[in-house]
């Protein structure tokens, strides 16, 4: 059974705990498995990418556990919770991790890219967390809930990202009160940019290379998915409220506030017009779909169109 952090950190470890991790083919979600088995814990690996997690899950073991599951699917993610369970007997620990971006103003942004976004990062979320809880009230155990420092830094051509982070952030505050009475603990990760294929991907888009291009240097330094994966191991073995990426974002943490003054979001004001032309030439020479996604969750929702032959793709 887990224990609420003391002030003892040294006390406590993630040795023999059983960790559900989502979004664990690749990026932090990868890292944090590679983290947690190098710990003596147990990584329970999710993701909706059957190949790349078949591969991540040969690297942590070949007992490793890992399920190919869509995180917006709720009944999915009770099989997941339930054969986990059938296995392990318990979990410890949930890393709410998954998440999609989508690109655009919302003038002209795809909506079915802007849903999806909203979908996978908040619905995926509760998913994750709704079908753990049982077994996490038992072991009182920790949930982690990626929410991003865009849950309180909100940049033009992000709004579903945005909002969606926001509102997982909310759910994590929500839930941290809650689950107090039955001992569970609930931290809120905010990371800033992170070397992960959804950053690498991003970089493909000149209107994304253009919203970058407004943040000071500071802002713009990327922390490897393996550095980040060493604190958030730590964070769970600490059960931590908050968990920072890198560490001096608490600080723009407490001043979130001041990132909606005018003098903050003067460059960001200057680059939406520009943003907006790139991704209307992206609109008009790709698509909706190319311009709005990632090549990742563009192949994604086009097999998803592929196996629904209802399905509309524009």
């Amino acid at each position: 059974m887990m224990r609420e952090n003391t002030g003892k950190s040294n006390t406590l470890s993630v040795k023999g705990l059983v960790v559900v991790i989502t979004g664990a083919a690749s990026g932090i979600g990868a890292a944090t498995a590679i983290e947690v088995l190098s710990k003596g814990g147990v990584p329970v690996l999710v993701d909706c990418d059957e190949q790349p997690l078949a591969h991540m899950a040969q690297q942590c073991g070949q007992d490793t556990l890992y399920f190919v599951a869509d995180v917006t699917d709720l009944n999915a993610m009770l099989d997941v919770m339930a054969q986990t369970l059938s296995v392990h007997r318990r979990i410890d620990v949930v890393f709410a991790n998954a998440g999609v971006a989508a690109f655009g103003p919302v003038a002209c942004v795809d909506p079915q890219a802007w849903q999806r976004c909203v979908e996978v990062n908040i619905f995926g979320v509760f998913n994750t967390v709704r079908s753990a809880l049982p077994a996490l009230m038992r072991q009182q155990g920790y949930v982690l809930i990626n929410a991003s420092v865009s849950s309180f830094a909100h940049p033009p051509a992000m709004s579903a990202y945005a909002a969606s982070k926001a509102a997982v952030e909310a759910m994590g505050n929500v839930l941290h009160l809650e689950l107090q009475s039955h001992g569970v603990g609930v931290g809120v990760m905010y990371a800033g940019w992170v070397r992960t294929p959804l950053v690498e991907e991003g970089a493909l888009h000149p209107g994304f290379r253009r919203l970058r291009a407004t943040m000071p240097p500071f802002l713009n330094k990327e922390t490897s998915a393996q550095e980040t994966a060493s604190v958030i191991v730590r964070a769970i073995s600490k059960r931590q409220r908050r968990v920072f990426v890198p560490s001096w974002l608490r600080i723009l943490f407490g001043l979130r506030a001041l990132l909606h003054l005018p003098f903050a979001e003067r460059e960001l004001i200057k680059a939406a017009p520009e943003i907006e032309k790139f991704y209307l030439e992206g609109l008009a020479s790709e698509g909706a779909l190319a311009s709005s996604f990632g090549p990742r969750e563009r192949e994604r929702t086009l097999a998803r169109a592929r196996q629904n032959k209802d399905g509309v793709v524009q």
